[in-house]
């Protein structure tokens, strides 16, 4: 097989690889143009004039907000540790970590509904916020669900840095602070802003725990995620395909911004 215009021919891998990447990307094309032509522009008009609508994507927007600022508060000194430290059980460490990654979501719900069901659930409850079917339990739950994605991926900017300019600073008198504040930070700023983008729009998305964590009660704890089963379960297939729609454009920018701000040579998704 020859290249038009060309006497080179196409190796077995190029076609292999050509093939199955744009087969791939047709079968995406397609799925997300499916939706889009389901869609009419009277259903968006609808989904943002809905009282309802309009709640669960202002706490879809404060809720999604809310985990990733914490996400980011704990990602940065955990992929920190991760990254340059060196002590016994950092592997298991590592490992538990990754677990959110791996387990499915709804599992998270579970073990947060089972948790709060505890005698040291309850008594959190007690004295403190409530999060059992509350709108701090959808942050919760999605706190613990994208926070991985944070450490992955501000780990894969620390360990992709030269230490050599650490040590320099510390020669020079720095404190380990002084070191990771004036040298490390600045380094690994587009990746803590790509880290937090990714995570928003990770949260925005995230449907299985709330549903069993936190219900979807319309007005009180409805997120866009939930919205789109609460619609489909009274038949009303355009309105979800609309929010549906609405948060794959969501997704699509915030992966453009994260793959931007990473850089796509560098590989966006190092975990």
């Amino acid at each position: 097989m020859e290249r038009s215009g060309r006497g080179r021919r196409w190796s077995f891998l190029e076609v292999w690889v050509a093939a199955t990447l744009s087969g791939y990307g047709v079968i995406l094309v397609v799925l997300f143009g499916s939706v889009a032509g389901y869609v009419r522009l009277s259903d968006f008009v609808s989904f943002f004039e809905h009282p309802d609508l309009r709640a669960a994507l202002r706490l879809s927007l404060i809720t999604a907000t809310l985990a990733s600022g914490f996400a980011l508060l704990t990602a940065l000194p955990a992929a920190y540790g991760l990254s340059r430290g060196r002590f016994p059980g950092r592997a298991a460490v590592d490992t538990l970590v990754d677990a959110p990654l791996v387990l499915p979501p709804l599992v998270m719900g579970i073990a947060l509904l089972v948790f709060f069901r505890t005698p040291i659930g309850k008594a959190i409850e007690t004295v403190g916020i409530r999060f059992t079917y509350r709108p701090a339990g959808i942050v919760l739950a999605q706190f613990l669900i994208v926070t991985p994605y944070a450490i992955r991926t501000i780990k894969a900017a620390l360990d992709e840095l030269d230490r050599r300019l650490e040590d320099v600073a510390r020669t020079l008198g720095c404190t380990p602070w002084q070191t990771f504040h004036r040298v490390t930070l600045p380094q690994i700023r587009s990746s803590l802003v790509a880290a937090g983008v990714m995570t928003w729009a990770q949260g925005m998305g995230l449907f299985g725990p709330m549903m069993v964590f936190s219900g979807t009660m319309r007005g009180k704890t409805e997120v866009l995620a939930t919205s789109i089963y609460l619609e489909l379960s009274i038949g009303r297939v355009r309105m979800a395909m609309a929010i549906a729609l609405f948060l794959v454009g969501v997704a699509l920018g915030a992966l453009f911004l994260f793959k931007s701000l990473m850089g796509f040579r560098k590989g966006a998704f190092l975990w």
